[in-house]
């Protein structure tokens, strides 16, 4: 079983000056991300040179540092070599200003706002059943963050190689990744039986368990589609292999409930392939489509990758610990089917009565709220925290290569909104 180390989420960062100010003082990201709101349009081709000052953080003292606009530049005349920054995040300072999924994206936002109007005309009009199943999906709250990624990807990768503006592949990747991301929904819901999602009826619940299969894979084979017309034979092989790791997981999931000898190894292996295998594929198409060499590209595979496994986790925390108005579904209803997550298994591994409950399928009245109470109750939410915490600095460490940017500091910005998610 793999070993789980504990973790503090009180990272420290490693000494970096920024004009004086070094990077173990806390950025105030809240005003990052404001000045970034008004001005990122001008980090690819326009606005370089901006005079504009942030203030950071340290403790009581405050300090000024020069425009992040002169930490790119910087970055950029040194080539590909990165500035050296945080290797972790410090929750305590993202509490005092919490991150919300607006602010997350608001450097994207009109990349994000041309791809929801791209999205309906792409999955075709000429199928209104289908695009009525679809928009379901589409309209349900999701957001959107697996083609934000591709574009606050595409936006920090391209700074390295001198590129003014996205280019045609990048919004396509985004669009393909969103299509991909819906038909794998529709056809979880089917296989799970959900009636909700993000709080609204199913595609299958209002149409039928044929319309959704349908749906489903109509949306795999359109992205398929538009992914050969990319002509990128890397990026085709990286996508494709998603799609095949979706098949890959469902297996392993039917093939492992109720099974109480379930190895933290295989449930990471299973969450990969479920959700971690698209971001991965997400990021590493991204910085492909900017020219980045094999190095960056890998290391945006890792970040994706990690921050995809983390983000699974504390999903599953989520399920044991929010009610089913905040979930937007039944809580607990991984363990109810007998899917055992990583706040189960590390429980496991302490209380030996949650065994025969699980393996007796519930089988008794009270039974499962039994079994929620003793993951609770042995320290399995904990573990999976760590767990999360471990994956989240991974996730960080990759984007070390990249330049300083408001793209990298939303990067980083994503990984922290996940964990406030369990703070």
């Amino acid at each position: 079983m793999m070993s789980v180390t504990s973790k503090s989420i009180d990272f420290v960062g490693k000494n970096l000056v920024y004009g004086g100010c070094f990077s173990n003082a806390s950025f105030d990201r809240y005003t990052v991300r404001n000045y970034a709101k008004v001005n990122s349009k001008g980090f690819l081709g326009r606005g370089h040179g901006a005079s504009n000052s942030i203030c950071c953080k340290k403790r009581s003292t405050q300090c000024r540092v020069s425009s992040i606009m002169n930490i790119v530049e910087s970055t950029l005349n040194g080539g590909t070599q990165a500035i050296q920054g945080l290797t972790g995040l410090d929750l305590k300072n993202y509490s005092e200003t919490p991150i919300s999924s607006t602010q997350l994206f608001d450097v994207v936002a009109d990349d994000l706002q041309m791809l929801n109007k791209n999205l309906q005309s792409i999955v075709g009009a000429e199928n209104p059943v289908l695009m009525s199943a679809a928009e379901q999906i589409f309209s349900a709250g999701g957001k959107r963050m697996r083609p934000a990624l591709v574009f606050l990807v595409s936006r920090a990768t391209a700074e390295l190689l001198g590129l003014t503006e996205l280019t045609a592949k990048h919004r396509r990747l985004a669009e393909i990744i969103e299509m991909i991301h819906t038909a794998s929904l529709i056809h979880d819901d089917v296989l799970d039986e959900s009636d909700l999602r993000r709080g609204k009826e199913t595609v299958h619940q209002l149409f039928g368990t044929r319309v959704a299969v349908l749906a489903g894979d109509f949306m795999f084979a359109q992205s398929s589609w538009y992914l050969a017309n990319l002509e990128n034979i890397e990026v085709i092989k990286l996508i494709s292999q998603v799609i095949k790791d979706f098949a890959s997981g469902e297996i392993k999931q039917a093939s492992s409930l109720f099974d109480c000898d379930v190895k933290l190894d295989e449930y990471l292996i299973k969450s990969y392939y479920k959700t971690a295998s698209l971001m991965a594929a997400s990021t590493k198409g991204a910085a492909i489509f900017s020219g980045a060499d094999n190095i960056i590209s890998e290391k945006m595979y890792e970040y994706g990758k990690n921050l995809g496994l983390s983000f699974q986790v504390v999903d599953d925390i989520l399920d044991f610990t929010q009610s089913a108005e905040q979930l937007g579904k039944p809580a607990a209803t991984d363990l109810s089917k007998g899917n055992l997550t990583a706040p189960v298994i590390f429980a496991l591994e302490k209380e030996p009565k949650l065994r025969d409950i699980i393996e007796s399928e519930f089988s008794e009245t009270g039974s499962l709220a039994e079994a929620i109470e003793l993951v609770k109750g042995c320290g399995g939410i904990e573990r999976a925290q760590e767990l999360a915490k471990e994956k989240a600095d991974l996730a960080i460490q990759s984007l070390q290569c990249l330049p300083q940017s408001v793209f990298r500091l939303a990067l980083e910005d994503m990984v922290a909104y996940n964990l406030q998610r369990i703070a």
